[in-house]
């Protein structure tokens, strides 16, 4: 499924394309009026392209002063991101492309600092409605043409469940921590964190679409916990330069869940069980699954949802790390490194994350 998510105009979307058939029989006034207008206004929408055409298609919109109408009263107006749009291809069903676009809509709001999020659903829609719930969104209410208001405050974040919470961070976390991932598997499973001057081609684009991840290691030990931050450390395989300057932290994640499969050469589980926890949601496939399952003698799954990335520039190296404190001593691996919050923030700060979105403050 190659392709990617980026922004284009209206103007140079076509309009005839099958996805939004859909929406022309829902909105009939989509094609005719509101589509031409946003070209008027020179708006742009969140787009993916692959080999066989559009595959989806997001828009937004800012509304600062408006409240939102309901069948049995309104919401006032506060600053809000109103999810206009967002189709998906029938040919993408049951793959993760929605999650990926749910997610960076999610991003979006986060950056953007708005107090709410929303979007509008006809009931008939239960594939998205069980989507943007799962991802928190709660039933406000309906509007005139009988769709439901799902909405998102930054003044009432779920804690309780990390999907519910995505993709802010519980501000009572106890501890943080790292997870090791060598560069090749990294730049697949955690796009949008590229460094500068460096290009990987992805081993599996289907592990590159959703928020939801899977790390596969061999320790059996592991801390984590749900709910805690953990910070992704892109480890440099390559023979140039200096590694301890060339690996670094890139980006952050929340853990949603730590099975143990294998422990001490005794399965917990089937090989397909195994298959069926990874999903497509890791960098290997069924065969390297295999593999692992035969000959690690420990197997431990970690399960995250992918909060956000520091960017190129603002990527903490080792060498840093090391000069501050941050990283693990001579008896430890990075991975039994347990971070404390004042040192998690301290990682955040350095990498110009503000901590009001990562704990949507």
């Amino acid at each position: 499924m190659a392709g990617k998510f980026e922004q284009k105009p209206f103007s140079e979307i076509d309009i005839n394309d099958p996805l939004f058939a859909s929406l022309k029989a829902d909105y009939p006034e989509f094609a005719t009026k509101w589509f031409p207008k946003c070209i008027r206004e020179d708006r742009k929408a969140v787009v993916f392209f692959d080999a066989t055409g559009l595959g989806a298609f997001i828009a937004l919109k800012k509304e600062e002063d408006e409240p939102i109408l309901l069948q049995n009263g309104e919401l006032p107006a506060v600053p809000r991101l109103k999810i206009a749009t967002m189709l998906l291809a029938e040919r993408f069903r049951g793959q993760r492309l929605g999650e990926g676009a749910l997610g960076l809509v999610l991003w979006y709001w986060q950056r953007s600092k708005l107090a709410e999020i929303y979007v509008t659903i006809f009931p008939s829609h239960t594939d998205l409605i069980a989507q943007v719930e799962r991802f928190g969104f709660q039933l406000a209410g309906y509007n005139a043409r009988g769709e439901g208001v799902y909405l998102r405050s930054r003044k009432d974040i779920d804690f309780s469940d990390p999907y519910k919470s995505f993709p802010f961070v519980s501000p009572n976390f106890s501890k943080g921590g790292y997870l090791i991932v060598d560069e090749g598997y990294h730049d697949t499973l955690f796009p949008y964190s590229e460094l500068k001057n460096t290009q990987h081609e992805p081993l599996d684009m289907d592990a590159a679409n959703g928020v939801s991840k899977v790390y596969i290691g061999r320790a059996w030990n592991v801390h984590y916990r749900i709910g805690e931050p953990i910070f992704i450390y892109r480890k440099y395989t390559g023979t140039e330069g200096r590694p301890g300057y060339r690996s670094c932290l890139t980006s952050y994640c929340v853990v949603t869940g730590v099975i143990s499969v294998k422990e001490n050469g005794r399965a917990k589980m089937s090989f397909d069980e195994f298959v069926a926890l990874a999903g497509n949601k890791t960098v290997f496939d069924r065969q390297e699954l295999k593999q692992r399952f035969d000959n690690d003698q420990t197997i431990t799954v970690i399960t995250m949802l992918y909060c956000g990335y520091f960017g190129p520039g603002r990527n903490l190296n080792m060498v840093w790390l090391k000069e501050n404190g941050l990283w693990a001593n001579e008896q430890q691996y990075p991975t039994q490194v347990q971070l404390t919050p004042t040192q998690c923030r301290a990682i955040w700060q350095a990498a110009r994350v503000k901590l009001e979105n990562v704990f949507g403050l």
